[in-house]
């Protein structure tokens, strides 16, 4: 793919500028956005190198293939490739091997899990419950995101055990304003928190009506018998910052007020009456009918409305591009308001606009991430002064694995390198990759959720090197077997390092590998476990980068 270094691209961008933006005082901020027909990554790269023109950044090169199938296999199917994937990739010579590679994970079970996966952490973390059965069906049946917000908020519950979208809702239910914020924070990235006890201090559009208004589309909600059940009545008072008692509106978001029935509260038979359908339901163990009238409905109606869907859309793509790239267009995720513009700006706009354009289609906007120049970068900085800042996008960001990530690659990289040969066929060796990877999920657990700057905790190092459960599911049999039946040094060292971190050693590395391998000879096994262990548990395996 071609890569223009600034000074070529200046003359580009001016180019484009003078076609593109020429009637810019007569167009309004939409009609300035690049056209709906461009690819995704090409949007992508234009909006981002226009920045570093401006800022003057040089950006990194691009990072060399197998460094790219790494990044792109864990990223897309939650796993390290396997050495013979990664040279598959390298021998074929066509023009568009890497779109083919993209749209082969795309369409895997792989990428089916690892989106489940991530769906998961976007939806629950750090709450439990159990929305995974839901997730597995939506994925498989490509529900949009829109669906996905309607189902959750609904409440809707797949099984008679009330397993599926409600798990969401059920897992907050006895905090209303935990719940009241979640919803702002997950599918619309504002967190409305700051807003309860008083207007927000930084943010002029943060009222108490906003926070109050939105917690009146849950203030019915509550659990009955582990059921999301949601009554006929009630209302949210709250007291200003001035002492004053008022009774909130039914507010959405953007401020605006929406229109229900007139509100007269009930009499003592009409709470009897419900009271007594709620027990009935609890004792036979089923979901409640819903009320005539639903808030969480309307909830819906907002959040699908045109300006709930800019919402929704905004925060839909800064949380996929953080996924990608490391770092949002907006930083924090949760902080998506006036007083906190994205990085880039248009380049927000033109995503959020062709997320709801092409019905909240997240596999298409994912193929385009990965596609652009952007992603591609190599995460090694060796330019003149300091790195860059994170949200120039110049460099790849270093990310931590995550739980899922980590322990399905443990798996592949520890399994015997000859039983994934070229006698299998493409897709009974995909499956059989899945499978290795699947099963790496018992041990995803151990492992803590990646934050910014994190380090690796205390309780994970000594896991890894203290577990019977590491020595007997990675470094008992497989590679390590395969490595001790062999009678060269070299080839041991070159096959673990193959295996695991799908490169060739360097000099150095080989020979002191080599000179480790023969101090212990009387001892091969051992040995070879101790060099795959030491693999497994160095800082190049544990990252993405």
């Amino acid at each position: 793919m071609a890569f223009f270094r600034i000074s070529q691209l200046v003359g580009i961008l001016s180019i484009c500028a003078s076609t593109l933006f020429s009637s810019a005082s007569r167009l309004d901020a939409e009609e300035r956005l690049l056209p709906r027909d461009w690819p995704i990554e090409s949007v992508v790269d234009y909006y981002v190198d226009a920045k570093l023109v401006e800022q003057t950044v040089e950006p990194s090169e691009q990072a060399n293939d197998p460094n790219l199938v790494r990044r792109m296999s864990l990223d897309l199917i939650g796993r390290m490739p396997s050495f013979d994937e990664v040279q598959e990739f390298l021998s074929a010579s066509d023009a568009d091997k890497r779109g083919r590679l993209v749209d082969r994970l795309l369409a895997s079970k792989g990428f089916e899990r690892h989106q489940v996966d991530e769906l998961e952490i976007m939806l629950m973390y750090p709450d439990e419950g159990n929305i995974r059965d839901y997730l597995l069906q939506a994925v498989k049946e490509d529900r949009r995101w829109d669906q996905i917000f309607s189902d959750v908020v609904f409440a809707k519950q797949e099984s008679e055990s009330g397993n599926g979208a409600s798990s969401f809702l059920k897992a907050r239910l006895k905090d209303t304003d935990k719940l009241t914020n979640e919803v702002s924070v997950r599918f619309f990235g504002v967190n409305i928190s700051c807003a309860q006890c008083h207007d927000h201090p930084l943010v002029s559009t943060w009222t108490q009506d906003h926070y109050y208004g939105m917690k009146s589309f849950f203030d019915r909600t509550f659990d009955n018998g582990g059921f999301v059940a949601e009554r006929e009545f009630g209302l949210v008072s709250f007291t200003t910052t001035k002492g004053e008692q008022r009774k909130a509106k039914l507010m959405f978001l953007s401020g605006d007020v929406l229109d229900e029935p007139a509100y007269a509260e009930p009499t003592d038979e009409q709470k009897k009456a419900e009271k007594k359908l709620l027990d009935e339901s609890k004792k036979e163990k089923k979901a409640p009918p819903a009320p005539a009238y639903s808030r969480r409905a309307r909830l819906i109606d907002a959040g699908l409305a045109p300006s709930g869907r800019q919402w929704m859309a905004r925060s839909l793509a800064n949380r996929i591009w953080h996924r990608f790239f490391g770092h949002g267009l907006v930083m924090p995720l949760d902080q998506m308001h006036a007083e906190n513009p994205p990085s880039h700006p248009e380049l927000m706009q033109w995503l959020a606009r062709d997320l709801i354009e092409h019905r909240f289609d997240v596999k298409r906007l994912i193929r385009g991430l990965v596609m652009s120049r952007a992603y591609s970068r190599d995460s090694a900085w060796l330019g003149e002064g300091s790195r860059p800042e994170k949200e120039s996008f110049a460099v790849a960001q270093v990310r931590p694995l995550t739980g899922n990530q980590l322990a399905a690659s443990l798996r592949v990289a520890t399994i015997d390198p000859d039983s994934i040969g070229a006698a299998v066929s493409p897709a009974d060796k995909e499956l059989k990759l899945e499978n290795i990877a699947q099963a790496g999920r018992a041990l995803s657990s151990r492992f803590e959720m990646p934050r910014d700057e994190m380090q690796i905790s205390v309780s994970e190092a000594l896991f890894m090197s203290n577990s019977q459960q590491i020595l007997n599911e990675l470094l008992v049999g497989g590679l390590v077997a395969r490595l001790a039946q062999m009678s060269d040094e070299t080839q041991i060292v070159d096959t673990a390092m193959r295996s695991v971190l799908l490169r060739d050693p360097d000099s150095e590395e080989r020979a002191a590998l080599v000179d480790f391998l023969r101090s212990r000879s009387e001892r091969k096994e051992q040995a070879c476990r101790q060099v795959v262990w030491s693999l497994l548990t160095s800082t190049e395996f544990r990252f993405n980068y």
